[in-house]
């Protein structure tokens, strides 16, 4: 475990809503730009937890969102799936929404929720598919966007023009499902210059998607 805090969520289709994060330890990958270095090796995870003392911590927050994130989530395989299930069974909890860097399949968490409808009708899935400035493009698993349902989201992390021409190729011919959010690469992409190349592509159906955390905190701020 990293962290267990209750802040408004910063990004995407549920910004500004109060939501309780939960952070795990550990990443596969090893993004340049970013922004929770504290989440993997050389540092070392917070505490220990057991799923039943998680979701006791949740409990002290009355939020219906939940954020699990990390780090890389779902690479705890049968244990997070434990705990997106108790998550799942607080009444109050409406929404969780995971994380994910799109290097990890996807196929067994979307059958789950397939199969077992009435636990994980809650649950979406954030895929962060990583653009080349990012430096693990390589490891995008694209067979992911064929488990993706509407209410799903795709962000798309743009430091520069060339991301952003990637972004809108990945939206275009390979998204089936899911709202698209296009993130500029905080101190790298100018917001203006992001909704200029947006409108000028014509990109109607995309989202911008600015890290409201960020504006509102010292960027390098942590539970918040």
């Amino acid at each position: 475990m990293v962290e267990i805090f209750e802040t408004v969520e910063g990004e995407g289709t549920r910004a500004g809503f109060p939501t309780t994060f939960i952070r795990l330890f550990y990443c596969n990958l090893r993004c340049v730009w970013c922004d929770t270095p504290y989440s993997y090796a050389p540092y070392k995870p917070e505490y220990e937890a057991r799923v039943s003392e998680i979701v006791q911590k949740v409990k002290n927050y009355p939020h219906p969102s939940v954020c699990l994130t990390g780090g890389e989530p779902l690479l705890h395989g049968r244990k997070v799936e434990r705990l997106i299930e108790a998550l799942a069974g607080i009444n109050y909890i409406e929404d969780i929404h995971i994380e994910t860097n799109g290097s990890i399949d996807l196929e067994p968490f979307a059958k789950l929720r397939k199969s077992h409808e009435a636990v994980w009708r809650k649950v979406r899935f954030i895929l962060d598919y990583k653009l080349p400035a990012s430096g693990e493009n390589g490891r995008m698993i694209h067979r992911n966007f064929d488990w993706l349902r509407e209410n799903d989201e795709v962000k798309f992390v743009i430091a520069g023009e060339d991301d952003f021409l990637h972004a809108k190729k990945i939206v275009q011919t390979e998204m089936k499902k899911g709202i698209p959010l296009f993130s500029p690469v905080w101190e790298k992409m100018e917001p203006a210059r992001l909704v200029d190349l947006m409108l000028r592509h014509k990109l109607g159906h995309v989202k911008l998607n600015l890290q409201m955390h960020k504006f509102i905190w010292d960027p390098n701020l942590r539970g918040v």
